[in-house]
């Protein structure tokens, strides 16, 4: 699995998200930016990620995920000025 083919699973599963995928070779950054995590936990925000990728998990074709989930209120805080 490419970076590519991570993006086309998660964009389907989110189509109002802002996704940017980075990585390769099974090991991957995930940064989502949607509003479906509002009121959601850290680990409940990941969670919901990793029922779109959990099968690619289990197959191997991922090994390593870093997530970085934001509302899109989070976003605008921890963007620079």
């Amino acid at each position: 699995m490419d970076s590519q083919a991570l993006y086309g699973i998660l964009a389907e599963a989110l189509p109002e998200a802002e996704l940017k995928i980075n990585g390769g070779e099974g090991k991957y950054s995930v940064s989502v930016v949607g509003s479906v995590f509002e009121g959601l936990t850290s680990v409940k925000r990941q969670q919901f990620i990793y029922q779109f990728i959990n099968e690619h998990i289990n197959s191997g074709e991922i090994h390593a995920v870093t997530m970085q989930l934001q509302t899109p209120s989070e976003k605008l805080v921890s963007e620079p000025t």
